[in-house]
């Protein structure tokens, strides 16, 4: 793999790691479901949300200008 594909692969998955925070931290139903099943283990999860929503911005942004990029 050549530096160039995985300069332009890397902001998906950081986009992709935010996205799957997000919803999981964020979806009272999976809040409930992870509480009640996994106790502690989702209250440590839960202190990383910020980091959730800060990848999944700036993944967003990062991949959007990769896209953009690519297409001129």
């Amino acid at each position: 793999m050549t530096p160039e594909k995985l300069d332009f692969i890397f902001p998906f998955f950081v986009f992709s790691y935010g996205l799957m925070m997000v919803l999981v931290l964020e979806t009272p139903a999976l809040v409930r479901l992870g509480e009640q099943r996994l106790g502690e283990i989702y209250h440590n999860m839960a202190k990383h949300k910020s980091l959730g929503w800060i990848c999944f911005f700036v993944g967003g942004l990062w991949s959007a200008q990769n896209v953009w990029y690519s297409s001129l």
